[in-house]
């Protein structure tokens, strides 16, 4: 064997190497994509569970809350506009949506308690329940969501993923995020007053 041939060998075995490489980087940005996709329907079906059980719980209070219109009907209001967001894909008004919606449902219980015979009622116990089970595993999700946004947007700008993401068209997601005023304890007194 000449040093001509051993060289293109050499040479072959590099291009080989380095094929090989881009396609593994290829299909870990693909995988982390596609977590961040599973993340993001994970959310969406918890969105639509709780999405069909507000109209139950609302209309339960209704029958005992006669006053209370103006909190139901920015509960519904909120609840149609993160469906609407999450129909959409639209990440940022998810987040804007389920602040107001979360601080809707924190002042509708927080109402409840005024209301003896509504806190006593088995369906409403119920309906509170499942919302509030609903509730902690859509902030469970949403952690999983944007841990996974962060993996996929922290690989694609580092080098080498950089160059074939760039060359793919991966795009960075956007992280899943509320409010500040829903992220804080509900004030209890400023409801009542």
């Amino acid at each position: 064997m000449n040093a001509s041939m051993t060289g293109l060998i050499t040479l072959a075995v590099l291009i080989i190497i380095f094929i090989c490489y881009g396609i593994s980087i290829y299909n870990h940005l693909v995988n982390l994509k596609n977590n961040v996709a599973r993340a993001w329907a994970n959310i969406d079906v918890l969105l639509k569970q709780r999405h069909d059980e507000i109209p139950k719980l609302v209309e339960t209070c209704k029958q005992y809350m006669s006053y209370e219109q103006s909190t139901f009907d920015r509960i519904m209001q909120a609840r149609s506009g993160v469906y609407q967001a999450s129909h959409d894909g639209n990440v940022k008004a998810v987040g804007a949506a389920e602040s107001e919606l979360r601080s809707g449902l924190g002042q509708l219980f927080a109402l409840a308690e005024a209301y003896p015979e509504l806190h006593a009622n088995d369906s409403f116990a119920n309906l509170q329940q499942r919302i509030s089970t609903l509730e902690s595993s859509i902030s469970d999700r949403r952690e999983f969501y944007n841990d996974s946004v962060n993996l996929l947007n922290t690989r694609i700008e580092q080098f080498p993923h950089v160059l074939i993401a760039r060359r793919f068209g991966f795009k960075s997601a956007e992280m899943l995020s509320f409010s500040k005023e829903q992220t804080s304890d509900v004030d209890l007194k400023s409801l009542f007053n």
